[in-house]
């Protein structure tokens, strides 16, 4: 294939205190296959002080991809996907948060392949890659295809669980194109697409989104209302998601979730139907969590499936976190003013 024939790729990170990540985000893409100068990256920062922002511009002077670093006076990760979106000038829009990392050198090659096809409006890995190196959570995480445990109930996940044995659970036509699955959602829902290696054509992203927010879920939602027979790819391939090193950092960025959450759903300005998934689910998961058997069970499902006895004990303690948080998090949102999570001395 001629080199003009590639599409132009921008590729859009948030960022605000990533010193963690940054290194090895960075190195999985210099390392990418795809001709450099149809690349372009472009940073959205919080106010980093770590470190991030003096790493960025050493990799600025060093590599053939071009480089931009806006500021995100907002610093939410939604926020900087809309500032840094702004001024994305690719044919398709890449969604690469700072702790994800592309697994292999022909990762985009393969990513970008499914827009061949007219009527693919976007793409996304398929899984999480597993890493017996990674944190106990980061491996529980890729082994469940999800960063939330209370997804497992509600079934609108978008990435393959080794407990289901399934990549969602939300209804959809599905086609094996070989390398990739080629997916067609009802109107009704769709699974929480939209992140971590998530990629989409620039006209249609910015054709339905307007703000100083990015919820990507949001996006997709409103573009298969309107265009119900746009399909998105699955490509069966997986990205690293360095998510959470030690579980003080899951029980703080579970707590910024849900407060987020009750947040924005306050401000009416989502569109995805949060209000549609099933109530009963998330009894059910209460439940589980309180008799435990059935979190067990699902441990040793998923145990079988791909053996990690310490990350899949994880799955009681993430979902008994979750629940807490949750549930605190809820009923103090109800009974006064619901504000963002505080993201002061955040760091990644």
């Amino acid at each position: 294939m001629n080199v003009n024939d590639f599409l132009s790729v921008s590729i859009v990170t948030p960022t605000f205190n990533v010193m963690r990540t940054i290194n090895e985000y960075m190195d999985a893409i210099v390392s990418q296959d795809y001709p450099h100068d149809k690349l372009e990256i472009i940073f959205a920062d919080g106010g980093s002080t770590d470190g991030t922002l003096e790493k960025i511009e050493e990799y600025r002077g060093g590599i053939d991809i071009p480089i931009c670093v806006h500021k995100n006076p907002l610093r939410t990760a939604e926020a900087g996907k809309a500032v840094a979106v702004k001024e994305a000038k690719g044919d398709v829009v890449l969604l690469l948060d700072s702790d994800n990392i592309m697994p292999a050198s022909d990762w985009l090659t393969r990513m970008m392949r499914p827009f061949e096809d007219d009527k693919i409006v976007a793409s996304e890995p398929i899984e999480y890659t597993y890493r017996p190196q990674d944190s106990v959570i980061n491996r529980y995480c890729a082994l469940i295809g999800m960063n939330d445990p209370l997804c497992i109930f509600t079934g609108n996940y978008d990435r393959y669980c080794r407990i289901t044995g399934k990549w969602t659970e939300v209804d959809r036509e599905e086609i094996d194109k070989g390398d990739y699955l080629s997916i067609k959602f009802r109107v009704d829902m769709i699974p929480t697409i939209g992140a971590n290696g998530f990629l989409m054509r620039t006209r249609e992203l910015m054709g339905n989104f307007d703000g100083e927010y990015l919820f990507d879920i949001d996006v997709l939602w409103e573009l298969f209302q309107k265009e119900p027979e746009l399909r998105v790819a699955k490509v069966k391939t997986s990205i690293i998601h360095l998510f959470c090193p030690d579980t003080r950092t899951f029980i703080r960025k579970q707590n910024r979730r849900i407060k987020d959450f009750l947040y924005f759903s306050d401000s009416k300005g989502r569109k995805y139907p949060w209000s549609k998934i099933s109530k009963g689910r998330i009894v059910l998961f209460a439940l589980c969590c309180v008799t435990i058997l059935p979190l067990i069970i699902q441990s040793i499902i998923g145990f079988c499936r791909k053996p990690d006895i310490s990350a899949w004990a994880y799955h009681i303690v993430a979902c008994w976190i979750t629940l807490w948080i949750y549930g605190w998090g809820t009923i103090g949102g109800l009974s006064g003013k619901r504000e963002a999570a505080n993201r002061d001395n955040w760091k990644q």
